[in-house]
């Protein structure tokens, strides 16, 4: 079985280049817009990974990695934070990610980091 990740990216380039190098390490990969289409996901689609950007056009990723920790279905689950603007250790005191990736990202470092935490899981 596949390992699946949802990414929250409202960056339609990034987004599509996440998911193709992704996908080409054969995830399964789940995208998202915004937060609004975010949270009407299939609760049958829970991944192994969530990848949030923090800006978004409807809401912050930080508050979304809260409401994902707040929850039982997804306390567990994997976070990796993804931002251009947020400084690390900001985002370290709003959300408990496993780790944070800084915009733009090394595609090699972007898929070592990303299996890291999947494998940890």
């Amino acid at each position: 079985m596949h390992k699946r990740i949802s990414i929250l990216e409202d960056d339609a380039g990034i987004r599509e280049a996440a998911t193709l190098l992704l996908e080409s390490e054969g995830y399964e990969v789940l995208t998202f817009s915004n937060v609004s289409s975010f949270m009407a996901r299939s609760p049958l689609s829970e991944p192994d990974l969530y990848l949030l950007d923090v800006m978004l056009p409807d809401g912050n990723g930080l508050e979304v990695c809260s409401l994902l920790r707040s929850a039982h279905e997804t306390a567990h689950t994997p976070i990796i934070m993804m931002s251009a603007h947020e400084g690390i250790e900001q985002m370290r005191k709003s959300c408990w990610a496993e780790d944070f990736i800084t915009k733009p990202f090394d595609i090699y470092e972007f898929l070592e980091r990303v299996g890291k935490v999947v494998a940890d899981s």
